[in-house]
């Protein structure tokens, strides 16, 4: 690469990984005053806390990625404007297109780096985080469907409970009920299961076996029986795919869309967003450049007050849009795709206006 493609690309990663290390500590310094009083009346143990904060960190900077590369690109890009060294290079026969060489390559190397965190990094991370809030800070909070409970396992095999109970693994007024095609073969009713040890345990259980020309019923107070389900399953946090590596989320939706979940577009915008992200902080890439390469009255102040706007409209879209499909039956790829469709057509009028 040239001396210029050198200079830029220092100074865009320099900037980037400067405004990471910056945000946050503070984000961890907002967060932690936030939550103490509840950390210290829950007794929470420090190393609960040192594991909680350093996957809140990698959460952290997964969430805002996009935000942090698009105002590391205005911050530095306005330097450089402002020093009238964006001139210069273009005085000395520099294309403007060849000047946004190194912010692409700067772009796609922080690509990279969020779509491999997204997919492999974040997940583990979000486990941690979401199990230490609820665990420890979120007592009791309901971050699963306990009442009525019903499922479709597959096309033969639906399960029923009035109460599940994830910690204790076990459920009461279970039944599951087995169809070849739209005949019932089995049903199994139980006041209470539980699972333990790989075995389910049944108590009060009428299991009824229906034949041709007759009914098997068996009755007991109670049983050990191997049954085709696995009981984390029977009803999922509602966290769960962001805590699932992309083969496990995508095996995960594949499963659920079988089952007819509920919150098929939940988990459908989480995996949606393991790409969009990558993609949003290329576009707000070229964004950040078109609008802070122009030497403006009033200074860097005014570029990162256009940048700060144009980010906040993005982060708006991305989440009205994304708890629409959460809620609705609102195409989940339209709510994560849509912001940067609109804003990859604003990049390209902004940079045309600004090459002019």
């Amino acid at each position: 690469m040239k001396i210029l493609d050198w200079y830029i690309l220092k100074r865009y990663l320099g900037t980037f990984f400067t405004m990471i290390l910056l945000f946050i500590p503070i984000g961890i310094i907002v967060d932690l005053s936030e939550k103490i009083d509840n950390m210290l009346e829950h007794k929470v143990p420090f190393e609960a806390v040192i594991g909680y904060y350093l996957d809140f960190t990698v959460y952290f900077a997964n969430l805002l990625f996009p935000l942090f590369v698009f105002l590391s690109v205005i911050w530095f890009t306005s330097k450089l404007a402002n020093k009238t060294e964006i001139i210069a290079f273009l005085s000395s026969g520099v294309s403007f297109w060849r000047f946004l060489r190194p912010y692409m390559i700067g772009a796609i190397i922080i690509c990279i780096a969020a779509l491999a965190m997204g997919l492999f990094l974040a997940p583990k991370a979000s486990q941690g985080f979401n199990e230490f809030k609820y665990s420890y800070l979120k007592k009791g909070r309901k971050v699963q469907e306990t009442k009525n409970v019903y499922r479709q396992l597959n096309d033969s095999i639906f399960l029923y409970a009035n109460n599940f109970k994830p910690l204790d693994k076990s459920a009461t007024d279970f039944t599951l009920e087995y169809f070849d095609g739209n005949v019932l073969k089995i049903k199994i009713s139980a006041s209470k299961i539980k699972f333990k040890d790989s075995i389910y345990e049944l108590t009060n259980y009428v299991k009824r076996k229906i034949l041709e020309d007759k009914d098997i019923i068996e009755k007991g107070k109670t049983k050990d029986t191997i049954l085709p389900f696995n009981i984390d399953e029977f009803t999922p946090v509602t966290y769960v795919a962001e805590t699932l590596n992309y083969t496990e989320l995508s095996e995960f939706i594949e499963k659920e869309s079988k089952r007819g979940s509920s919150d098929i577009n939940r988990y459908k915008v989480v995996a949606y967003k393991r790409w969009s992200i990558p993609v949003s902080a290329f576009i707000l890439t070229i964004i950040g450049v078109a609008v802070s390469s122009m030497k403006r009255r009033g200074g860097m102040g005014v570029n990162l007050a256009v940048g700060i706007s144009l980010a906040f409209i993005f982060i708006f879209f991305d989440k009205v849009l994304g708890t629409l499909a959460n809620q609705s039956d609102f195409p989940p790829v339209v709510a994560v795709w849509f912001p940067n469709i609109s804003f990859g057509i604003l990049a390209i009028y902004l940079l045309y206006n600004a090459k002019r």
